[in-house]
């Protein structure tokens, strides 16, 4: 290694390689990176080691366990010192995070990790911006500070608004909780009073930029943008963010009056700012009083596109509402967007970053305000992920092709290597004897860029199965759950320093501004959740609905999590206000509602296709029989489960062990299962239940099956009396 000739702090994410924990009077252990690079890190006696925890957990120490956890290929975090020593930099650690108890775990793929983390996000959210009290939108402000106080400013920015309403609508959709929805919904029509501009002459409908509100509850409508990039204009950005709470909150419900607003929306997209010659794409701003993307007042904005108003479509609202309809109408409408993306944004002989800002004709404008001619990585990164998405929706070669190659180049120009996580704004070309393209700003890390990362490599990861992008996508989501979330105060940080240190100054500070609300914080969980237990772990997961009363198209409700790979994904069991119901498409992912002016509450289970049922009668001992239950104990699996049973008990046992470590779930009809077999065996026969899931152990307490049932984590020969 160089010799900078002093010391400095620092951060090394790697995995373990080789262990010399009798050298010197702590040791030492090797840390290889994620690009292959080792170093030799020196244990010392005020090294101190915890276990990454979610919002909401307590600390975990894991200092007088860490010389056992520290085993080879487990990826950790160690924060440390640099020493000059001779003509060599020694390494000694002081703060080292560990991402699983045992070796190979992840903490975070945990099958709640994700429902706890939006929470608790939820609540600091509810509680920041209404007081834990009423839910009243005339409370909100838009900047919050660090700990959620409301910072001097009566400013209502209608993009922010939308952001949190999306966040409450995805928390609910996550958890069931109420109160998530009661938050979404009074956002939604507040955004529908106090925001909405109703043009029914046009057959639009556009989105005020902001709301001052006044000490005397007056109001000051905003109408065209006050952020100093879009001043005097109407940004299409804004617009399409104005719509992202809403749409959510539409999947959820099917308020057919949001349902309406977002279609007038769309009207002013396609009307005012697509471009419809030949040229195609979308334009950046239009001017507030002609709607014209060529109004001389536009000034640096005038007849230009960018990756916010070609791009953000999808991901902001219209996958969502697809997901909703259904409709081909907005099928095609992501196919434009994303064959308009592929068409004109690579510029890989030039630079290994998409382009992102365009005049008229597609020609780069290199000389806009502070972009010029640099990359966000996170944009690169979003492009990945989204068009991996599209590809199951209307599947094309050159979608797959894209996405892998930026997935493919991103890690060498956009990551840090050394401590983990993405960076932000660099220089998208090198100047002359550069190897490194260089920060535009600084080498901090920004939580939004960190989440189309993660989404970006566990959608790749679960889609075409390769063992890189789950290595990528882990090591994000590590360096994410690590570094970005605020145990003392809650929520996430704005901005972490490139070793994961926080950094809280200025706008960067706070959990709430312009750029920060409750949108990619909420998006990252809810879909990090679907990708990490349908596609790579293999779990089921549980969404919920409140649809109004004959609000979807013929009382049809679509809940499909994402768009996922076909055939990846079927419903396991859906249950309406509490009761078991059965009139629902297994395959194409929806529910024929019932006929009826009641409020429906609407649980929905969505299992892996792939994931199995297997029942494996292992030995019977000494009146000891054990049988492994691996994969999805339904419906369909009670028959190998009673097998198997028929074999363990054909002749007289004393105890059944059931090995539950790879059960992954049991449906309503499996448990019933398991409850009638506990019955046949009758009351002489002890049953043990080994290593279950905190998921399968709490289902079958629910059912008080555990009654009379020893449980253990590991099973040990235990001599018994009766035998």
């Amino acid at each position: 290694m160089t010799n900078t000739g002093f010391s400095f702090s620092d951060t090394i994410a790697g995995y373990v390689t080789r262990l010399n924990l009798e050298n010197g009077a702590y040791g030492t252990f090797n840390l290889k990176t994620s690009d292959g690079r080792e170093f030799e890190i020196a244990l010392t006696s005020m090294t101190y080691a915890e276990l990454v925890r979610n919002l909401g957990e307590p600390y975990y120490d894991c200092t007088l366990h860490m010389r056992t956890m520290l085993v080879p290929n487990c990826y950790v975090f160690v924060y440390g010192i640099f020493y000059l020593e001779g003509n060599q930099q020694k390494f000694e650690a002081k703060h080292i995070v560990f991402l699983g108890k045992t070796k190979g775990e992840y903490v975070f793929e945990k099958q709640d990790w994700w429902v706890n983390q939006v929470r608790s996000l939820a609540n600091f959210y509810l509680k920041a911006q209404f007081e834990d009290g009423e839910i009243d939108y005339r409370k909100y402000r838009t900047n919050l500070g660090l700990v959620g106080t409301k910072e001097i400013s009566n400013r209502q920015e209608t993009d922010t608004i939308s952001r949190l309403v999306y966040g409450f609508a995805t928390a609910y959709l996550m958890t069931g909780d109420d109160r998530y929805l009661e938050a979404a919904e009074k956002g939604t029509e507040y955004l529908r009073e106090h925001m909405r501009f109703l043009d029914e002459g046009e057959g639009i409908c556009y989105w005020y930029h902001a709301v001052d509100v006044k000490p005397d509850g007056s109001e000051q409508k905003i109408f065209s943008s006050e952020f100093g990039d879009d001043y005097n204009a109407i940004p299409a950005y804004e617009q399409i963010y104005a719509l992202a709470g809403p749409t959510q909150t539409y999947r959820v419900t099917g308020d057919p009056r949001i349902l309406q607003d977002i279609e007038l929306t769309i009207n002013l997209f396609k009307r005012y700012f697509q471009d419809k010659t030949d040229k195609a794409g979308f334009f950046s701003h239009i001017d507030p009083i002609t709607l014209s993307p060529y109004a001389e007042i536009l000034g640096h904005n005038r007849a230009k596109k960018n990756w916010n108003s070609v791009g953000d479509h999808a991901p902001a609202y219209l996958i969502n509402l697809w997901l909703a309809t259904g409709s081909g109408e907005y099928a095609d409408f992501l196919e434009y967007t994303f064959d308009t993306i592929e068409k004109h944004f690579p510029d890989y002989d030039h630079s290994p970053f998409v382009q992102e800002r365009f005049h008229e004709d597609w020609s780069h404008d290199k000389t806009w305000g502070w972009q010029q001619d640099r990359a966000v990585v996170g944009h690169n990164l979003k492009i990945a992920w989204n068009l991996i998405r599209m590809n199951h929706l209307k599947p094309k070669e050159k979608y797959v092709a894209l996405a892998e190659k930026i997935a493919d180049i991103m890690p060498a120009v956009g990551s840090d290597k050394q401590r983990g996580g993405w960076y932000d704004v660099v220089e998208r070309t090198l100047k002359p004897n550069q190897e490194t393209y260089r920060f535009v700003w600084h080498d901090r890390k920004a939580w939004w860029q960190q989440e189309q990362a993660i989404l970006a490599y566990l959608i790749l990861a679960g889609s075409l199965d390769k063992s890189e992008y789950k290595k990528l996508g882990r090591e994000s989501t590590a360096f994410y759950n690590a570094w970005f979330l605020d145990h003392a105060s809650g929520g996430v940080y704005f901005n972490v320093l490139a070793n994961g240190i926080p950094y809280l100054l200025g706008t960067e500070r706070g959990k709430g501004s312009h750029s920060m609300s409750g949108y990619h914080s909420f998006e990252l969980a809810y879909l990090a959740y679907v990708y990490t237990n349908l596609l790579l772990t293999k779990k089921p997961i549980d969404l919920y609905f409140k649809p109004k009363s004959g609000a979807f198209k013929d009382n049809i409700l679509r809940v499909a999590p994402d768009i996922l790979p076909p055939g990846s994904v079927r419903i396991g069991e859906v249950w309406i206000n509490g009761q078991p119901y059965s009139d629902f498409d297994v395959e194409n992912l929806t529910v024929n509602l019932p006929s009826t002016q009641d409020e429906l509450k609407v649980r929905v289970r969505l299992l892996p296709t792939q994931v199995f049922f297997d029942a494996t009668l292992l030995e019977i001992t000494e009146g000891t029989a054990k049988i492994s239950l691996n994969g999805l104990l339904d419906a369909n699996a009670v028959r190998s489960l009673e097998e198997e049973l028929e074999k363990a008990t054909a002749k007289p046992v004393k105890r059944l062990v059931l090995l539950l470590q790879n059960l992954i779930c049991i449906s309503s009809a499996g448990l019933r299962a398991l409850i009638l077999t506990k019955q046949k065996l009758g009351s002489d026969v002890e049953i043990y239940i080994v290593g279950a899931t905190d998921q399968v152990l709490h289902f079958l307490k629910m059912s008080s099956f555990c009654e009379g049932v020893t449980v253990l984590n590991e099973y040990e020969t235990v001599e018994m009396a009766h035998v």
